[in-house]
């Protein structure tokens, strides 16, 4: 049973991987390494699951991408600070945890990874899904910012707000958050590609030029 198991769920992990749209991935690589060149901060979230991967992508951005010699990718995960968090699920509400971190830190041109299995469709007994990020995202759209979204399912809401979103085209919530894993690694090592190809380096928050 086990066996049989294992070879559909590696069978069907195949199949959603193999319809990721590569041009999505190109696209939204493209956004992370343009804010790289202004030098802007890209805060990354997510709920349950999802805010797991929004520390590990968060923690690899920082880290995996550090070339010698060149400018630093400026990246921080919204869900790390766990005593922040919860004053502020306390006094203004889950939906504005992201929302109130971003309107001390934020700066014109910073981005909002967001990172949802539904992409902000949905309820529970608390209410509809991911309304926190949705509010993190229209706060960047609504403050001269990007959004990237890294969705499953058809996208749902995210799919439509963000500047551009990354689909994991898959209908179950472990397919979708294990696979996510396997973007937020495609995304790091195109960052850490296209910021070794720089052939200048400028002070900090300077215009880059390319090979």
């Amino acid at each position: 049973m086990t066996e049989r198991l294992a070879q559909e769920y590696l069978q069907q992990a195949r199949e959603i991987l193999g319809r990721v749209d590569p041009i999505e991935v190109a696209r939204f690589v493209e956004v992370i390494f343009e804010a790289w060149q202004r030098d802007a901060t890209i805060y990354v979230c997510g709920n349950g699951g999802s805010a797991s991967t929004a520390q590990h992508m968060a923690c690899d951005l920082f880290k995996c991408t550090v070339v010698e010699d060149k400018q630093r990718l400026r990246v921080m995960s919204l869900n790390d600070n766990t005593p922040l968090v919860s004053a502020l699920i306390n006094d203004d509400g889950w939906d504005q945890v992201y929302l109130e971190q971003l309107k001390t830190w934020w700066r014109p041109g910073d981005v909002v990874l967001a990172i949802s299995v539904h992409g902000g469709v949905g309820k529970d007994k608390a209410g509809a899904w991911s309304q926190n990020l949705l509010r993190a995202i229209e706060f960047a759209n609504q403050h001269d910012g990007e959004t990237l979204g890294l969705v499953g399912f058809d996208g749902g809401a995210m799919r439509e707000t963000c500047t551009v979103s990354l689909l994991l085209p898959a209908d179950t919530t472990p397919h979708v958050e294990g696979l996510h894993v396997v973007l937020h690694h495609l995304v790091t090592a195109a960052m850490r590609e296209r910021i070794a190809a720089v052939t200048t380096t400028p002070a900090v928050g300077g215009e880059q030029s390319q090979t």
